[in-house]
């Protein structure tokens, strides 16, 4: 361990400063059923002389990115995080080792962590996935690119399959936000605030400064009219340092005066960035105040207002942003009229794309009015595909009601760009903290290419058609500069949204393929992806409360009124029955049968039961009689009518049979018992005697129950009687 403690320590240093490893926590890559180690080497390796019969697949699923971590002192560093995974095909068993290959592009340095496996891998991991790898140890330098290069060991033979996946990775400089703040940049004086300060007072200039903590020495550079004079001051505890020239150095006709002041960091040396100041002295320049820190704008009102039609890709919503914000930048703090079809959404969509685009070009007939193209990734991609590359076909497109603007722009002012007399009309410009000059089409090469906001105050005068530098003198504006354009409240709405977009390209350097589709379909399912993660008032639905229980049934008692008849009706619910029950009791009396008392009832017999089945609505009525076997014996049975035989024919035990609905009352007068058949057309009565006597008076309810059960088994005995 010792030696390779050495090994390691000798191989940190060795490296240059674009490539470093962190040494804590120490570099492991074991996992749950995998021994492995790692290694560091310079991508050098003889194994590559042996010739390999059979070799392992390219890993897959390579992700690249770079991320602030901090490190074993606790200070902030740019690191490469890196994933990748193993194919679980038939080759893992000739698998080795998996080696990760760091290129950097300015100095062609090489680095390769390797991670060696002492064991044969199976097809997956003990949780049924396939093998993952990342690393986060390799610490990058701001300002840099590099090439990312992942592999299995042992290579393939040449010609054969590729055998690597890989991937680029930008590091932003030390003026991005996210990278000020590292330990990289902070040694190198990115925090440094030297609030310069410059008076000039015949015979001395003086030259005023704040130092940093950490630096030391520091060289003041003055130049007016190419001559230059230096001075060196050290810090030696002070916080404000002063730096003293003769202004009898140069010529009295020196006016314009440009301080630098070159600090000596320890990690950058004569490489440390400057910082500048620039003074007028001389009385009298037009746009400027004399002898003042500030060149501060003297009030001169424009002739007319500038139009200014800009042109642009909406890349993102964050970028569409930008624009906006940067128009009402233009429009509040420079006083341009700006024309953008985000703004007139319905004059364009009455027009048309082609015809609003050509309305506006005759707008500009002032030589002040221009046309600002705004580049980035999708003009770049748009350009090409107009030129015969494969279409590029935006979301933001899609979804914005003026869908794409640039290519009908770029098909209607192409004629006019490559004309002389047109050659201030037409402006590029782009936003260096979120695109490149590699996003300018080649088309516009001709043009001169403004960094903004760094030079924005140059492309304005541009717009004024103004020039910043003339002999003598240098015109200022003030407040639109890079370095105050966001004092303003429209200027830092700006640059809010500048650093949003910024940290969203870091966090997702793919950012511009995640914006391009291949169809509206596609579109239409992420969109539903997007709708069902908003959050929202919830949308509440109100449902009836359904019950589930057994059926009702609710029955009334009809009482005719006919003198002291009574109607009796006992249901039976039936919970099997699906639709509302209904049953009728129908209470039958021998209407033709006088009462023999001799058949009276012994207090041992049964208690007669009389069962009623429900009926459903809609069918006939039936009703169940229960009987015993043979028929009831008739006394005088060629007295009885045939049309009531007709009628109640008899029907066997338990049997049930249709039934007209004929309703029967049974009524009382003084001592008898007269039996109604209302429902029949035969008019029959039968008179039976009361066998309680005529002196004994009781309940009309309880006398017709207990006539029912004697006549019940009355009848059965008669039934006995006729059998034997």
């Amino acid at each position: 361990m010792g030696l390779y403690g050495v090994f390691l320590a000798l191989f940190y240093v060795s490296l240059s400063s674009a490539v470093r490893i962190l040494t804590s926590p120490p570099l492991n890559c074991s996992q749950q059923g995998l021994r492995c180690t790692v290694s560091l080497s310079k991508c050098f390796d003889k194994e590559w002389l042996k010739v390999k019969e059979y070799t392992p697949s390219s890993p897959e699923d390579l992700k690249v990115s770079m991320t602030t971590i901090d490190d074993e002192a606790g200070q902030l560093q740019p690191v490469l995080a890196v994933n990748w995974t193993i194919k679980d095909d038939g080759s893992i068993r000739y698998l080795i080792a998996t080696e990760l290959q760091l290129i950097v592009f300015s100095t062609n340095e090489h680095l390769c962590v390797r991670y060696s496996f002492k064991d044969r891998l199976p097809m997956r991991n003990p949780y049924g996935n396939k093998w993952s790898f990342s690393a986060n140890m390799l610490v990058l330098d701001p300002g840099h690119m590099y090439l990312v290069s992942v592999f299995n060991i042992p290579k393939p033979e040449m010609g054969h399959s590729h055998y690597d996946v890989h991937a680029q990775v930008e590091v932003p400089d030390c003026q991005d936000s996210v990278m000020k703040i590292t330990q990289f940049c902070i040694e190198r004086g990115s925090l440094w605030q030297s609030n310069i300060s410059v008076v000039a007072k015949r015979p001395a200039l003086t030259v005023s400064f704040c130092p940093d903590p950490l630096c030391e020495e520091y060289t003041v550079i003055v130049n007016c009219a190419s001559i230059q004079n230096v001075d060196h001051v050290f810090k030696a505890n002070q916080t404000n340092l002063n730096v003293t020239f003769s202004l009898d150095k140069w010529p009295k006709s020196c006016c314009q005066f440009d301080v630098g002041i070159k600090p000596m960091f320890q990690q950058c040396g004569q490489d440390c960035a400057r910082h500048q100041k620039t003074l007028h002295i001389c009385p009298g320049t037009p746009g400027v105040a004399v002898g003042d820190e500030k060149p501060k704008q003297l009030p001169k009102p424009l002739q007319q207002t500038p139009k200014v039609l800009v042109i642009y890709s909406q890349d993102h919503r964050l970028y569409r942003d930008i624009v906006l914000k940067l128009c009402a930048f233009l429009q509040a703090k420079c006083g341009a009229k700006v024309l953008i079809d985000l703004l007139d959404a319905n004059s364009l969509g009455m027009v048309g794309r082609l015809p609003w685009l050509e309305w506006q070009r005759r707008q500009l007939k002032n030589p002040t009015d221009k046309i600002l193209v705004l580049c980035s990734p999708g003009v770049q991609a748009k350009w090409r595909a107009m030129c015969g590359h494969s279409r590029v076909t935006l979301k933001e497109d899609l979804l914005s009601p003026t869908n794409d603007m640039l290519t009908p722009s770029l098909n209607l002012f192409l004629q006019d760009i490559h004309q002389a007399r047109m050659h201030g009309k037409y402006m590029v410009a782009y936003f260096s903290d979120i695109s490149g000059e590699q996003d300018v089409p080649s088309v516009f090469d001709i043009a001169v290419k403004y960094k903004l906001m760094r030079h924005f105050e140059e492309l304005f005068f541009g717009i004024l058609d103004m020039e910043k530098y003339q002999p003598g003198l240098v015109n200022r504006i003030e407040g639109i500069s890079g370095d105050e354009y966001f004092n303003c409240p429209s200027g830092l709405a700006l640059k809010n949204a500048i650093e949003t977009f910024q940290a969203y390209q870091l966090e997702h350097p793919d950012w511009f393929e995640r914006e391009c589709v291949h169809s509206d379909e596609e579109l239409v399912s992420e969109a539903s992806l997007l709708i069902d993660k908003q959050q929202g008032p919830p949308i509440l639905e109100c449902l009836p409360l359904m019950r589930d229980g057994p059926s009702v049934c609710v029955c009334e008692a009809q009482i005719r009124e006919n003198g002291s008849s009574v109607q009796v009706l006992t249901p039976e619910l039936n919970p099997k029955s699906m639709l509302p029950p209904v049953a009728e009791l129908i209470p039958e009396v021998n209407p033709v049968y006088p009462l023999n008392l001799s058949y009276a009832c012994p207090s041992s017999s049964p208690q007669s039961v009389l069962l009623a089945e429900p009926v459903s609505s809609g069918q006939k009525w039936r009703t169940c009689a229960v009987r015993h076997q043979g028929q009831v014996p008739v006394e005088d049975e060629e007295e009885q009518p045939s049309g009531l035989q007709d009628s109640n024919p008899p029907c066997p035990s338990m049997e049930c049979s249709p039934l007209n609905p004929i309703s029967q009352s049974v009524e009382m007068r003084g001592d008898k018992i007269v039996e109604l058949n209302s429902g029949s057309d035969q008019g029959y009565i039968s008179k039976v005697p009361s066998p309680l006597g005529a002196a004994y008076k009781e309940d009309p309810l309880v006398a017709l129950a207990r006539l029912q059960e004697e006549l019940f088994l009355q009848t059965m005995d008669s039934s006995d009687s006729g059998s034997q």
